[in-house]
């Protein structure tokens, strides 16, 4: 649903006092983003009274006063549920939030004292902070944008390794015996792409991260819709491009091309045009360790998604022109998440694996002067860090709850500070437990760096 005039003319005017800040918070599937965001709504709403936000300096002086909920400036966008998380967490026992599905946002007015007051020292100013949320699975469909289908469905079959072509290898039989030039038979489309659909579910249960096409996981409202029915062709691997150009329109090949063109134009390009490229900030969070725990394939996989992805987002430092009228971002925050389930020595190296982890895309954007902030945090902490006897010796370990409902005193090992080679792979010394919540105690909720990220993606504008 479109804005009203008068919301647009509001919305221009607030951004050209520089009192309005649209902030994304992007991640792959399990990265986090539901439970940042909650967190995030909880320690604004609560700061100046129990939020612990003592690495933020507006919140350290007293200045940050809290935040409140307001009307959106979209009526079409669904709002983010902060009260169903909330809820997840309060309950017996606490569970995570339910992960994004769709597209949501929430509209928040911080209010705080500037630094520099005059005679009044009892002035305020708000600032109105749009909150963005949207499925990860999603944000992998941003580079079809710069492809041709050939050249995708070339790419998909040759980027799978071993484990994730055994994921693939029910669907490849069938589809590797389709002849590109045949005329098209829709129903054994419909079940061929149905077969690729499931294929990346057991990919996506299996630790990867880097799937095409991302409405496949979650289509929502294109369920069913021919729009989904299309898929790699392996037969087309070799081809010559002029001699697949020639195809009838009724052909295997030109029916599939052109479904992909239709979900290029009609499905990822309006979720760019009408959300993704009206962010002014954004924070990239990344499940390193559940990634390293994996192994190393999805590890890579990872790599090769976060790098792709990177190239898609816009950046660049805007006057107040472009700031009105063409934004882009430009300030950006990346956060290895869940840092809690790992002990705190260990935080150090996390942060610099996740560098390394995005070496090319960071030296891009530092080439550019994009100012860039990377970090471990926890949005929501699970467990407490311990020392425990071994040997003589104080080693450091985590008490939590798994997600089974055990309490386990665990060590999960050292984090690499750079990217793992042969012989981490070969230890397997790392083992990742995944916690769940612990019950609250007070009304804000207990995080890791929350405060470091907010500072980075808000701070400056709460002086």
């Amino acid at each position: 649903m479109r804005q009203t005039l008068t919301q647009e003319l509001g919305n221009l005017i607030e951004r050209g006092r520089d009192r309005q800040l649209r902030l994304a918070v992007t991640g792959l599937s399990r990265a986090g983003k539901t439970a940042f965001l909650t967190s995030l709504v909880n320690q604004l709403r609560h700061a100046g009274l129990e939020a612990r936000l003592d690495l933020m300096p507006a919140a350290r002086e007293g200045r940050l006063l809290g935040a409140r909920r307001v009307s959106q400036p979209d009526l079409g966008v669904p709002r983010f549920p902060y009260d169903q998380g909330m809820a997840a967490l309060d309950a017996e026992p606490p569970h995570w939030p339910d992960p994004t599905r769709s597209i949501s946002e929430l509209r928040l007015s911080v209010r705080y004292h500037p630094a520099r007051r005059g005679l009044l020292r009892s002035e305020t100013a708000e600032l109105s902070l749009d909150l963005f949320d949207y499925p990860g699975e999603w944000l992998l469909d941003l580079p079809l944008l710069d492809q041709e289908y050939p050249g995708w469905s070339r790419n998909m079959l040759a980027g799978a390794g071993e484990q994730r072509r055994a994921l693939l290898a029910e669907w490849e039989s069938v589809a590797a015996k389709l002849d590109p030039a045949a005329e098209a038979n829709e129903a054994e489309l419909a079940a061929i792409a149905m077969l690729y659909a499931r294929s990346l579910q057991a990919a996506r249960e299996a630790g990867f991260a880097n799937l095409q096409p991302g409405r496949f996981l979650l289509p929502g409202d294109l369920e069913g819709a021919p729009v989904l029915q299309f898929f790699p062709l392996p037969a087309i691997a070799d081809a010559d491009p002029a001699t697949l150009a020639k195809l009838p329109r009724e052909s295997v090949y030109a029916t599939l091309a052109a479904r992909f063109r239709h979900y290029q134009q009609h499905v990822v390009r309006p979720f760019y045009r009408d959300h993704f490229r009206r962010f002014d900030r954004q924070i990239v969070l990344v499940d390193v360790l559940g990634a390293l725990s994996a192994g190393p394939e999805r590890f890579e996989d990872l790599s090769r998604a976060l790098a792709t992805l990177m190239q898609s987002f816009d950046y660049g430092k805007r006057s107040l022109l472009s700031r009105l009228f063409a934004p882009r971002i430009d300030r950006l925050a990346l956060a290895a998440t869940k840092a809690d389930h790992v002990t705190p020595e260990q935080h150090a190296n996390l942060t610099a694996l996740l560098e390394a982890l995005l070496a090319e895309p960071l030296q891009d954007l530092r080439y550019a002067n994009i100012p860039v902030k990377a970090l471990s945090l926890a949005s929501i902490r699970a467990t407490e860090a311990h020392q425990v006897d071994h040997q003589g010796q104080r080693t450091p370990a985590l008490r939590g709850t798994t997600l089974a409902g055990e309490t386990v005193l665990v060590f999960p090992g050292e984090v690499p500070a750079k990217l793992p080679g042969h012989e981490f792979w070969a230890r397997q010394g790392f083992d990742f437990r995944a916690f769940r919540p612990a019950p609250r105690e007070g009304s804000v909720l207990p995080h890791i760096r929350l405060d470091v990220a907010l500072d980075w993606l808000i701070g400056d504008k709460l002086k």
